[in-house]
């Protein structure tokens, strides 16, 4: 048995390997992969896109699918972790052999995948990475979002023109691409508008201890705070500024929109303002219609990560649908064609760096509500 088993186990390996790499594909599907933080500290970021997406593809699937195919989505979670973006990546394109991937919300869980979708030609769309150098990767990379240096600008504009406010701190996460960028662009436009940075510090996710800073903060009085992070340790934030006595307007971006951010910032954070992608307040028909979907399928209102979400299924499903044939190369000269597509976070149209053409909307938040203040274009 010693003697035949070296020789005999490459020949059992190979067979075992053979037959779980080999998946039987239905002719009658097109093969969807979605990656995201289904676990771990956003997972609400994953689970409202993940909802979205199955809201749209389910509408499709109902009215007979695209060409006559039934649409297949295959969610993975990468638990919130870039190497795990990477291998569930990976794992969806060589073994699941999805057409195309939708994912991630974060920008540095895109910027593990995208290196492997590019390599293997597989249309990637992001519904809510907002780092330029996502799409920069290459030509089979998009997204449905505007990108930092818009966000940035969005809120340094509010901040100047709507609230007249000139002295302000930052409070920036140095482990995340998104919250490095959002404060790098939001500075840049503040200076041009003649306003003062008083403060710019820094934390990591996963610090739940930031009273040094904030009182570091309070000590240069500023009129305004922006925390460019997500929820989770937004929320924690604002509760310590305020116990530190520290009164200004609390700013941030998209990574503040979940239903966990009042949960945990408590009235700390009320009143606060925040870019984001959508109001759920919108009159659009489109919207409407969107919100009582959603209502209906999930008893709960969208967020802003569900509308994309949403978006995003509908922008890729418009290219297979338009696309010669159902080759990922027909598919990505589609997605690059993308003018003038009335999604339920507005008109999308992709320039010719894969990036939505978009306005964004600011909302203050009101309790569980993120109430609608306005529309700022390109």
């Amino acid at each position: 048995m010693k003697l035949v088993l070296p020789f005999v186990l490459p020949f059992v390996l190979s067979l075992f390997v053979s037959f779980s790499c080999t998946k039987k594909m239905n002719p009658n599907e097109i093969r969807i992969g979605q990656f995201a933080s289904m676990t771990g500290s956003e997972a609400t970021f994953g689970i409202s896109t993940d909802e979205g997406i199955r809201l749209f593809l389910d509408e499709v699937n109902q009215k007979g699918g695209v060409k006559g195919k039934k649409i297949k989505l295959i969610t993975m979670d990468n638990q919130g972790k870039p190497e795990e973006a990477a291998a569930v990546a990976t794992r969806l394109i060589e073994q699941e052999k999805v057409l195309a991937l939708l994912g991630e919300v974060a920008s540095s869980r895109s910027l593990a995948a995208a290196p492997i979708a590019q390599l293997k030609k597989i249309p990637m769309i992001s519904p809510s990475s907002t780092n330029p150098k996502v799409t920069e990767v290459g030509d089979y990379i998009f997204r449905v979002c505007f990108i930092d240096p818009f966000q940035g600008r969005v809120m340094a504009r509010f901040a100047n023109e709507n609230l007249k406010l000139k002295k302000v701190a930052i409070l920036r996460d140095l482990k995340s691409d998104y919250s490095i960028g959002l404060a790098d662009f939001f500075v840049a436009t503040h200076k041009e508008y003649g306003g003062s940075v008083v403060a710019d510090l820094s934390y990591q996710s996963g610090d739940v201890d930031f009273k040094a800073q904030l009182t570091q903060i309070k000590s240069q009085l500023p009129d305004a705070l922006y925390i460019p992070g997500y929820y989770t340790e937004v929320g924690l934030i604002a509760r310590q500024a305020r116990e530190v006595g520290l009164k200004a307007i609390l700013m941030g971006g998209d990574g503040w929109d979940s239903e966990k951010l009042f949960e945990i910032g408590g009235e700390s954070i009320e009143g606060a303002y925040f870019s984001n992608h959508y109001s759920n307040e919108s009159t659009l028909p489109e919207v409407i219609n969107f919100v009582q979907a959603y209502k209906a399928k999930y008893q709960k209102v969208p967020d802003g990560l569900a509308a994309q979400g949403y978006d995003a299924a509908g922008v890729l499903i418009k290219a297979i649908s338009e696309a010669k044939d159902f080759t990922t190369k027909s598919i990505r000269e589609e997605l690059a064609k993308i003018k003038n597509y009335q999604g339920v976070t507005g008109m999308i149209t992709i320039d010719q760096n894969r990036n939505a053409m978009k306005s964004a909307v600011v909302v203050q938040v009101s309790g569980k509500i993120n109430k609608y203040v306005t529309t700022i274009n390109p």
